[in-house]
């Protein structure tokens, strides 16, 4: 087996501006949205942490600053919480700081999640590297990116997460063309197309929010022109590192992914996300479940 280096380090793009969620976001972070009671980043974070990548770049933008607050310590709220023994709030509000090592970094301009890969290259260096996006939330129980980290180990170059959606949705993704190999899970991408006509794309996988990236990316990056809608698309740079071998950054292989998925990246996506949260929590679901079965019978 070939010796490829380790995957330690992870990146976590967090500098669009949410205009989906307006007003909602005009003053807070899409990102830090409750899913419940815990902010829809911090899931991220601790998925990283599973996989055991424990530094953590996020790359941020104006008006961000509570996301950098909500891994840092609240010395004051500890304080009360402590005084009143409250050491289960205690333990919530500690626990974000205690995860893992964050760093940040700002976009400034928003120029594409390509663009938002490139600002970590200081961060990263020659090595390769997680990205998580902040719109998809996966399941704990289905440890997609460790799988992808393996993959990464038996073959090199970088690893997607693959998803099969409906004919008619995949010019909401980034669509790739497949091969099989000796692993059920595990395909070798020929082609990446980024939010193709359901007609022109050239499968049904479409890419979800987890990458395992070869650090060559960043110099194909550096000479990717803006495609799709003005921006850097980080599918044209894995396009051209599909087409090289080991060594010179290449190939890209996919996880065929067929766990459970949860969108935050728009409303109604977002409100069902809650729901399932809410239901599969052992404290709520008792009472919220019966609930909710009432309230839509009502309807």
């Amino acid at each position: 087996m070939a010796d490829f280096d380790p995957v330690t380090k992870a990146v976590v793009p967090a500098a669009g501006l949410g205009t989906r969620f307006l007003p909602a976001t005009k003053a807070t972070p899409k990102e830090m949205l409750p899913i419940v009671d815990k902010p829809a980043i911090q899931y991220v974070v601790e998925e990283a942490v599973s996989a055991g990548l424990l530094d953590l770049l996020m790359v941020t933008g104006k008006n961000k600053r509570s996301i950098e607050d909500h891994f840092d310590r609240a010395v004051e709220l500890e304080d009360v919480l402590q005084a009143k023994g409250d050491d289960e709030r205690l333990s919530q509000v500690r626990e974000p700081a205690d995860l893992a090592t964050l760093h940040y970094v700002r976009q400034g301009t928003p120029r594409g999640l390509g663009h938002a890969v490139l600002c970590a290259k200081q961060h990263v260096g020659d090595h390769p590297f997680a990205c998580l996006l902040g719109d998809d939330l996966i399941d704990a129980r289905d440890e997609l990116l460790k799988r992808m980290i393996e993959v990464r180990s038996t073959y090199g170059g970088s690893v997607v997460a693959l998803m099969e959606v409906p004919r008619e949705q995949v010019s909401l993704y980034g669509a790739a063309a497949i091969q099989p190999t000796s692993e059920d899970d595990v395909v070798r991408v020929t082609d990446l197309v980024e939010k193709p006509p359901a007609d022109e794309a050239p499968s049904n996988w479409a890419i979800i929010g987890r990458y395992v990236i070869d650090p060559a990316v960043f110099e194909v990056l550096e000479q990717t022109p803006p495609g799709r809608g003005g921006e850097i698309q980080l599918t044209d740079a894995l396009r051209t590192l599909a087409s090289r071998e080991p060594g010179e950054g290449g190939p890209v292989h996919g996880v065929l992914f067929r766990g459970r998925r949860y969108d935050t990246g728009n409303k109604l996506d977002y409100l069902r996300t809650v729901v399932q949260f809410a239901a599969d929590r052992p404290d709520l679901a008792e009472e919220f479940v019966p609930w909710l079965r009432e309230f839509l019978n009502d309807r």
